[in-house]
């Protein structure tokens, strides 16, 4: 009546689970020893206990192990006894109870209800050694519940998995993809680490393969070891197994994320992939690239960015795609792969399919160098006449502002309303023209005489260069701080200003001598809110309250001393004594770095004015859709895309239920916002909308004292640390050092109050560091994790000249 593990998948009389288990067994996992109790009788307890010792020391599980339990087509799960932590002279007692599980009234009823009838015999009983299990559960090689072939699902507790294989607790749980094992989704606490959870996924997916079915086992880890303590085949209806797909896309934030932080919405998304399609588009041709190249790579262009649960992402594949549409892209890809900012290269084999073409040797080389030659001389041409397009530039816009003032929106209709859009998109977001060779040429200009000063100076031609662009008084970004530290000091001491600044009083505030400058900043600089470019952000017009929050920390903040700056020319000049032509040459290109700069950040201001008007644009056409009864909010617009609401009112749209898409996006966006940040990079196997199932890869902590960022603006500060990750909830007290994940010019108030500022994302030419350099305050960029790193309130040291940062921990001192 007993039969051991090796001879149990040959022997029917020991039901499926210990045939199965059998099989387990010889396939070579690591199974506890079992032995089976067959023929419907219990054994001497003498001879159960020494079957039981040769297997190890208990306790013991004993289960049942019926003929068509854990079958294929009915895995009769909870229908019979099992009894856990059996003592070893407990033994008969407790196969007599597990055998007497045969005659349950549920079990009549489970196999009724599938037209199994009786079973006609008592299950057979499996004696199992149990594992001390430091944590377990169970895993499903396709998920069980949604029927999807292409995930894993793993579920965890801490000790014995009973309880959880019950339904008693809900422990943890994670989706995994089949390929890769990245996860998808998790609920509950991190019980598994990585290397474990892909442990299990891939134990599931072996069982799997071996079985020929999709596999629902259970599992523990004990001492550091995985074991299998069951397998049996998933009984609820699955989906087709996805055809595999081998394309690869991959999207990647980090450029983007300083524009776009967070959450987008549709709108937001659908606004700015319309423009970068159109303005990179236009872009390349002014390049030389021909018309019928850039109309049969159409689809590059339309799918520049991408949306990943609710955040924006570039799709590095297209952008690459793009740049190589231009001539010499091979001659000087990892050039222009700099110039992107990316954090790491595009990843093999996608790399090599978009280089890949003819070997360029000889002729084909010379052709190739001649055809980059012509894109010199295009940038030389549209260089030379860059005044000219920066001022129809602005004449275009100053147009399109005058037709949509606020007032002007408020009484046209939605067609009238459509008609003004497509103005703003004939007329500005088709010929972006200056801002965007602008921006090309400042980045060729900024690192080529970034470069040059390295080459030709060392370190020091660094610390020159940063220098040289640091208070050029005419980069209109900086105005807001300045603006709001003057203000600061007109509140200076007095209280019941101050007061009324704390309160939002606005009553108090109008009739004070603030009140012309508050006016006066919200209409210049209205549209410079925090989140700038999102349509959805509240501007400072409907929420003035930072701007309050802003003036009065300035107004609290000690008199602050203005940093003695040593004329950056002098300091040049000295590099170069005795050196006249590499003077002549440095000082050129460092006059050329320093106008592109300038115009780059005062056009960036000028996007932010047609981004501004475009929002409230969208928002009158909101206003209308609410009035009419197709939203239940006026704000509930931004839910929908450009082209549903354009299409709502030309003709072209599917659908008429705006309130039905906006009920369903409002509630994915709710979704989105309960999900961490994706990572910096998502690859995303097969169709790209993999990447949505894209988790959170959390980086190793890190721990040291020290850390080095990229110096951006000179000065050493030691203070009070801040980290602030929603600027619209949270301040910067007067000489703190602002510390954020990354920043836009919404942000420009905090700086007001800040001594010093480190941002994990950014670049020499990120709006923090040139702010930064504009306002004299020390900046460091750069730094991955810092918002984790450093805690909110210790003390911490910013050298901005070298990029060290230092931690004191809190009341520590330097």
């Amino acid at each position: 009546m007993i039969v051991s593990s090796d001879k149990v998948a040959a022997d029917p009389r020991c039901g499926g689970k210990a045939r199965a288990l059998g099989r387990l067994v010889a396939a070579g996992h690591r199974v506890p020893p079992f032995y089976a109790v067959v023929d419907g009788e219990v054994p001497p307890q003498a001879d159960l206990a020494a079957a039981a010792l040769a297997l190890g020391e208990g306790p013991y599980a004993v289960r049942s192990s019926a003929l068509q339990e854990d079958g294929a087509e009915h895995s009769h799960a909870g229908q019979y006894e099992s009894v856990l932590n059996v003592p070893l002279d407990g033994l008969a007692a407790a196969v007599a109870q597990v055998l007497g599980s045969g005659d349950r009234e549920g079990l009549a009823a489970y196999r009724a209800t599938r037209g199994l009838g009786g079973e006609g015999a008592p299950p057979a009983a499996v004696v199992q050694r149990m594992v001390p299990a430091d944590k377990a559960g169970v895993a499903f090689s396709a998920d069980p519940v949604s029927g999807r072939r292409d995930c894993v699902v793993v579920s965890a507790t801490e000790g014995l998995g009973d309880r959880l294989v019950a339904g008693e607790i809900d422990g943890s749980s994670w989706w995994l993809a089949r390929e890769g094992h990245a996860v998808e989704r998790s609920e509950g606490k991190a019980i598994l680490s990585v290397d474990e959870l892909a442990a299990v996924a891939a134990l599931a997916l072996r069982v799997e393969a071996e079985a020929d079915c999709p596999q629902d086992i259970e599992w523990a880890i004990a001492g550091g070891e995985l074991y299998l303590l069951q397998a049996r085949p998933i009984t609820s209806p699955l989906r087709a197994l996805p055809l595999a797909d081998p394309s690869v896309t991959v999207f990647d934030n980090s450029n983007i994320i300083e524009s776009y932080p967070g959450l987008v919405s549709p709108l937001t998304y659908s606004f700015a992939s319309y423009a970068y399609a159109r303005v990179y588009t236009s872009f390349l041709a002014l390049l030389g690239v021909p018309q019928d190249v850039l109309t049969a790579r159409r689809t590059v262009f339309e799918n520049m960015l991408a949306r990943v649960n609710g955040r924006v992402f570039y799709n590095l594949g297209n952008w690459y795609r793009a740049l190589a549409l231009l001539p010499g892209y091979r001659l000087n890809a990892a050039y222009m792969e700099t110039m992107m900012g990316v954090g790491e290269p595009l990843p093999e084999p996608l790399a090599s399919e978009i280089a890949a073409g003819p070997d360029l040797k000889g002729l084909a080389r010379l052709r190739e160098y001649g055809k980059l030659a012509g894109v010199g001389w295009g940038l030389a041409r549209e260089a030379r006449r860059l005044e000219a397009t920066k001022a129809g530039f602005l004449r275009r816009l100053e147009r399109a502002l005058a037709a949509t003032t606020p007032e002007r929106l408020a009484d046209m209709p939605l067609s009238q309303l459509a008609a003004e859009y497509r103005a703003i998109e004939g007329e500005l977001l088709d010929r972006w023209d200056a801002p965007i060779v602008n921006d090309f040429l400042c980045m060729m200009a900024f690192g080529a005489s970034r470069k040059l000063l390295e080459k030709w100076c060392g370190a020091e031609g660094l610390e020159i260069h940063n220098d040289v662009l640091i208070g050029q008084g005419d980069i209109i970004s900086a105005r807001p701080a300045q603006t709001i530290r003057a203000m600061g000091d007109i509140a200076r001491g007095d209280a019941a200003l101050q007061a009324a600044l704390d309160g939002h009083d606005e009553k108090t505030l109008a009739a004070s001598p603030l009140a012309p400058h508050l006016a006066e900043y919200v209409t210049q600089f209205g549209d410079r809110c925090t989140e700038e470019l999102k349509l959805e952000s509240v501007t400072l017009d409907e929420d003035p309250r930072s701007l309050h929050a802003a003036v009065l920390a300035a107004a609290r903040a000690p008199v602050r001393a203005e940093r003695a700056r040593v004329d950056p020319m002098a300091r040049f000049a000295a590099a170069f004594r005795g050196k006249p032509l590499r003077r002549w040459v440095a000082g050129k290109a460092l006059g050329l770095a320093k106008r592109r700069v300038r115009d780059r950040e005062n056009l960036r201001y000028e996007r932010t004015r047609i981004f501004g008007r475009a929002r409230r644009l969208l928002l009158a056409a909101g206003r209308q859709f609410h009035a009419l009864g197709h939203l239940d909010d006026p704000r509930d617009v931004f839910f929908l895309t450009i082209a549903e609401v354009l299409g709502a009112i030309e003709g072209s749209g599917v659908t008429a239920d705006l309130k039905g898409l906006t009920t369903l996006r409002k509630a994915e966006a709710a979704r989105h916002a309960a999900l961490p940040d994706p990572p910096e990079r998502v690859v995303a196997s097969g169709a790209a909308l993999g990447a949505n199932a894209a988790g959170q890869v959390v980086p190793a902590a890190e721990h040291g004292a020290e850390r080095t960022g990229i110096a951006c603006s000179a000065g050493r500060v030691t203070a009070v640390a801040r980290v602030i990750r929603d600027p619209r909830a949270q301040q910067v007290g007067p000489g703190e050092i602002l510390v954020a994940r990354n920043t836009d010019p919404g942000w420009i108030a905090l700086f007001a109050s800040a001594s010093a500022i480190v941002v994990e994302r950014g670049s020499l030419l990120s709006h923090s560091a040139i702010v930064s350099r504009e306002l004299g305050i020390p900046c460091v960029v750069g730094l991955r994790g810092v918002c984790e790193w450093i805690e909110d309130g210790e003390t911490i040291t910013v050298d901005g000249a070298t990029g060290l940062v230092q931690r004191h921990g809190k009341g520590g001192a330097a």
